[in-house]
């Protein structure tokens, strides 16, 4: 923070005066404040005004003010009286004053100015006298012919901001930013509202406006740090918002246009620069400062430099530095020469380009060890961090690198909200996250170059170790290792160090010829064999109560299954039991989450009961960490005489193809199970997994698709007569319909849906059809009925204690809520639904539901709040893809507008008519109009 910068902030209070005999001792543990609890501060001085007198300080006797909101005092935990509006100014006079002494007449100055009353002095003293009484003995005292406060270290909030404050300066200087940037945030946390709010006098309004500037300071400080942290989509909503508050302050705007450029809306940080020039020169007369041109320049010159977060000139505090290699073989034996060569070519990344080195060998030879083993050797080298994933390469299904940037970028401290969509987006944030740190990424099992270059780091100082089956010929740059089996006698020596000297001695041939056996064991035994396999490292230990295979032991397993097992029957009951397992739980998961939901006893039936939870949070602990193994399980099964199973347990993970983080593998797997229904002829599970398949439509907002993928579930459904689906479909053609205008045909499809549900005893599903017949209703203007309906839902939802749906339906009853123009009761019935989705871990839902609130900010005429919730809702996502995103950006460019950004708004609108372009959606219509309009300034 700039010290010349801001507003004069005293450096040290005064200590008590030499009347002051006894100090009692500080709590080292005042200073913790960012809870919002502030513990309470130590005990005062205890001083008579007339002469010393030593006091023992007792229990519950400690006092601290604020002034950063309310002028308060409280004595432990306890408020105490602070008197008239008056008094409440003198003893802010005297707080902030800190110890030193303030005259009779500095203080009638401070409370009224020159409008003082002729018995200002007499008032003085009655306010005074009152104080004391309040107040523990000796903190008020009379001296010199005024009045001082003598207080505990840190017992008054603005003491403990201002050295939270210099803590965070110091922080950022020795360049760690990030523990900063924590600092500030507990400073600004102390703020309640406005400072020495209700306070009259001339003092307090000038007190007060230094305390908003400096506020306001310590704001900018922070958004400089997170943009300095890569955190610009996150700073974008606030900054949308705090240049609304303080349109002229052109900080901000700078700021702005920065964050805008980092998060690939290069057009709309040109926007806010002419919006600026504009209000600038019709405001003041005057063009923006030098600062905020020259950025405009580096951004039409797309300068490099601009996209990256600022070096940092000391190591990263360790929360944000990954240490991901697996542990290293104990036994690790040979490879002398490999180990030196890569260990030469890690140490030249060091003031060099980034080296990368490629090591190649058929499966088992021992690449992942050799690259682990080099990779802790050189750690040191690498002080920032070490990433690590297994690409999956020898397998079918192989990592997808969009979804490996995302975990690299949360575990370099990105937090979610700020990493990008597209493939490209992320990788240019990760190599900018990289930038200027000494980092090591170790790929391992990569399947190709394509699969690696966007995980490449990209910077000097950083160095990427693959491994594969293949020689990456066509990696730029890239260092070529072949690695071949061990000679006999690195083998021995090897086998030696893990059995011991003797064994191998007496039975040297038998040590040559040693592979393994995997046991069928009964499932009590399960874990007792799961624990002797991590033992002899067949298996290893991701998590307590979780395993994995090494790829190599898990080919070799398969291979031995497939050689031995004639006809393979071993192999199909081991999935089998996997697919119960899988389907048991999740539907337990799904009863958990929707109690009253019918969907459970239209499963197929299993053998397993699966997991018992405890609790809602539980079961979803699990279904998202099993995600993964869940779904390929599933897209394995799709193709077997368990398709029915398989297709069964899609449905009910169906919140996985809504969160947003496993989406894409969902309707991989989806897409999998209803080819193989198709090619199996069973109506009955292609309709089933056509009512998957609507649902990964809806969400990515591919309308026509989901529409046809409803009706054919439908059709197929009814054949066989399996009332579920239809009812479902039904339901999902509702919305569709909804969605494309189709108001008629939306609300034939919700009344059959809500008559399938109530034949089919499934409460949820009639509150499902209820709200969103409630949407058809106000999008007809027909808002009491909209009310009506959606309340209606939520009485469903909430009676069965349904707590996911029952979010859906307070966000509902909130759009209908804000159609009627009662915009509280709508933002409170929003800020439900958005806490139930946060909740339930449903991210793509959260973007939604901020698109939402912005709708009713910007209906009731706020639109700097509309603009920051429908910023939040493009850095998350929404349900309905590209559509949605189109609409968000409508409303946010209609809240831009209003807050006279008019540029900007039409860069948004821009965008909104591309996306709606491209899909045919109806509301390109409104866009073109709004782009018509002349512009405004308003």
């Amino acid at each position: 923070m700039d010290r010349d910068s801001g507003p004069r902030v005293p450096e040290q209070r005064a200590r008590a005066t030499p009347n002051t005999t006894t100090n009692t001792a500080m709590d080292s543990t005042t200073g913790d404040i960012a809870s919002g609890t502030r513990k309470s501060a130590p005990g005062p001085v205890s001083v008579a005004d007339s002469a010393p007198e030593e006091t023992t300080p007792t229990p519950g006797t400690e006092l601290r003010f604020g002034v950063l909101g309310p002028v308060r005092a409280w004595r432990g935990g306890e408020p105490l009286p602070s008197g008239s509006p008056q008094q409440r100014a003198l003893l802010a006079a005297l707080l902030l004053r800190e110890g030193r002494t303030a005259t009779a007449g500095e203080l009638i100055d401070a409370i009224w100015g020159e409008s003082a009353p002729s018995q200002a002095l007499a008032a003085v003293r009655t306010y005074a006298s009152r104080l004391r009484k309040v107040l523990s003995p000796g903190v008020l005292v009379s001296e010199s012919g005024g009045y001082a406060l003598h207080t505990g270290p840190d017992a008054l909030d603005l003491s403990v901001a201002q050295e939270l404050s210099a803590a965070a300066e110091k922080e950022r200087t020795a360049g760690n930013r990030q523990q900063a940037r924590v600092l500030i945030n507990k400073a600004l946390g102390l703020w309640d509202g406005e400072p020495l709010a209700s306070v009259p006098g001339p003092y307090a309004e000038t007190e007060r406006a230094r305390l908003d500037e400096w506020r306001l300071q310590l704001v900018e400080t922070r958004l400089d740090i997170d943009l300095e942290l890569g955190r610009h989509a996150e700073a974008v909503s606030e900054l949308t918002a705090l240049t609304a508050a303080h349109p002229l302050r052109e900080r901000l705007r700078e700021l702005l246009m920065l964050a805008l450029y980092r998060s690939g809306r290069q057009a709309e940080a040109l926007a806010v620069y002419a919006d600026t020039r504009r209000l600038l020169a019709d405001e003041l007369g005057v063009d923006p400062r030098p600062e905020l041109a020259r950025l405009q320049h580096r951004i039409l010159q797309a300068d490099a430099e601009l996209a990256r977060p600022v070096e940092e000139t000391a190591p990263v505090v360790t929360f944000t530095r990954p240490a991901q290699l697996p542990a290293t073989v104990p036994d690790f034996t040979g490879r002398e020469l490999f180990v030196r060569e890569l260990g030469r070519r890690l140490a030249s990344a060091e003031g060099s380009v980034m080296a990368v080195s490629a090591l190649a060998g058929i499966g088992g030879v021992g690449k992942t060890t050799l690259a682990v083993h080099v990779a802790h050797a050189a750690r040191p080298r690498f002080p920032d961090g070490q990433l690590y994933v297994d690409l999956q390469g020898a397998g079918a299904r192989f990592a997808e690198p969009e979804a490996v940037l995302g975990s690299f970028l949360r575990a370099l401290g990105t937090p979610d909200s700020a990493i990008p969509d597209s493939l490209d987006e992320r990788s240019a944030l990760y190599r900018s996250a990289l930038d200027g740190r000494r980092v090591l990424v170790l790929l391992d099992n990569a399947r190709d170059a394509a699969q690696v270059r966007p995980l490449l780091p990209g910077t000097e100082g950083c160095a990427a170790l693959v491994t594969s089956r293949v020689r990456m010929v066509d990696l730029e740059g890239a260092h070529l290792v072949d690695l071949d089996v061990m000679s006999p006698e690195e083998a021995l020596q090897l086998f030696t160090r893990i059995v011991g000297e003797e064994r191998v001695s007496s039975e040297r041939e038998a040590a040559l010829d040693v592979v393994a056996a995997v046991l069928d064991l009964p499932p009590h035994e399960t874990e007792d064999l799961l624990e002797s396999l991590v033992d002899t490292s067949l298996v290893e230990s991701a998590a307590p109560g979780r395993y994995r295979y090494h790829d190599l032991v898990r080919l070799y397993a398969r291979a031995c299954a497939d050689r031995d097992e004639q006809p393979p029957t071993g192999i199909d009951l081991a999935l089998f039991r996997l697919l119960d397992f899988y389907l048991a739980t999740a539907a337990r998961v799904y009863t958990i989450e929707r109690p009253g939901d019918r969907l459970k006893d239209h499963l197929e039936p299993t053998e397993y009961e699966g997991l018992v939870f405890t609790d809602r949070h539980e079961a979803q602990d699990w279904l998202y960490a099993e995600a993964d193994c869940l779904l390929a399980c599933a897209r394995q099964a799709a193709g077997g005489a368990r398709l029915r199973v398989a297709v069964d347990l899609l449905w009910a993970a169906q919140d996985l193809a809504e969160s947003g983080a496993n989406s894409k593998s969902y309707e991989t797997a989806a897409r999998s199970a209803l080819a193989a229904a198709r090619e199996a002829g069973d109506a009955r599970t292609e309709g089933r997994a056509r009512t998957s398949m609507t649902n990964v439509h809806l969400v990515a907002g591919r309308y026509e698709e989901a529409d046809e993928e409803a009706r054919q579930a439908a059709a197929l459904a009814e054949s066989v007569q399996d009332p579920a689906p239809v009812y479902w479909s039904d339901n999902d053609r509702g919305i569709i319909a909804l969605g494309q205008g189709r108001f008629k045909d939306a609300e034939a499809h919700l009344l059959k849906a809500m008559e399938g549900s109530r034949a089919d005893g499934n409460r949820p599903g009639e509150a499902s059809a209820l709200c969103n017949l409630s949407r058809i209703q106000h999008s007809l203007g027909r808002t009491s009925r909209a009310i009506a309906l959606a309340e209606q839902g939520v009485q469903v939802y909430d009676s069965i204690g349904h707590t996911l749906r029952l979010s859906n339906a307070r966000f509902a009853l909130g759009i209908a809520l804000t159609h009627a123009g009662r915009h509280k009761e709508a933002l409170e019935q929003l800020a439900q639904a958005l806490e139930g989705f946060e909740t339930n871990r449903q991210r793509l839902w959260e973007g939604t539901t901020h698109f939402r609130i912005a709708q009713a900010h910007l209906a009731a005429r706020r639109a700097a709040s509309a603009a920051q919730h429908a910023e939040q809702a493009l850095a998350i996502g929404c349900i309905g893809g590209d559509r949605t995103r189109a609409n968000v950006l409508i409303t946010l460019g209609k809240a831009l507008e209003n807050l006279g950004q008019a540029d900007r708004a039409r860069v948004c609108w821009r965008e909104a008519l591309a996306l709606h372009e491209e899909s045919g959606a109806a509301e390109a219509e409104e866009v073109r109009e709004l782009l018509d309009a002349p512009l405004s300034a308003a």
